[in-house]
């Protein structure tokens, strides 16, 4: 019998559906992560992100016929749910929660100057990420940051290869713009 681990999304899906529940466990350890962060990426809300990820792997276990292979990859499939969940999330929020570090801050260690400047270099990239329209913020998350391909994003997004490729190309403008716009802390006095 050939492991679960060598079986495509494609064939783990067909065993999960037909109620093999090692093969939906496999399925969920292979996509839970990309997806998780993608969802949190969009939103910067943890709680949201997890939330979001269980949902999209509901209505895959809910309905499996949805996903079709000759449309795009599952990872397609499973990133088109989590951004129909967070952007009706969103809407309904009308707020975007600031992402935290998730190291708690507890000072044990004190950070050198490089890495304080990283960790304030790599908050201002997840703010102005999160401050994108939600319309260029998925094409950023998807292509540049879960690395999805112009083909998978369109199917996630729903649009053609030519409008992601456009997205992207203004969504790293806005995002350079933002960058440069930003207030370098180096320069900032105690």
């Amino acid at each position: 019998m050939q492991e679960l681990t060598d079986l495509s999304d494609g064939q783990l899906l067909g065993r999960a559906s037909a109620g093999d529940q090692e093969a939906f466990t496999v399925l969920y350890r292979r996509c839970q992560g990309p997806v998780f962060r993608f969802a949190l990426r969009m939103s910067g809300s943890p709680a949201l992100a997890e939330e979001v990820t269980q949902e999209a792997f509901l209505v895959l276990i809910r309905n499996p016929e949805r996903f079709e292979a000759s449309r795009g990859s599952l990872a397609a499939f499973l990133f088109g749910v989590a951004r129909h969940h967070v952007l009706r999330h969103l809407e309904r929020d009308r707020r975007l929660v600031p992402l935290s570090e998730g190291d708690g801050g507890n000072g044990h260690v004190a950070p050198s100057d490089g890495d304080l400047d990283r960790r304030q270099r790599v908050e201002q990239v997840r703010r102005a990420v999160l401050s994108l329209p939600a319309r260029y913020r998925e094409v950023v998350v998807l292509c540049d940051l879960n690395e999805a391909s112009y083909e998978d994003a369109a199917q996630a997004i729903g649009c053609g290869v030519g409008t992601v490729r456009s997205r992207l190309h203004r969504a790293r403008a806005l995002l350079a713009g933002k960058l440069r716009a930003a207030p370098d802390a180096r320069r900032c006095s105690a």
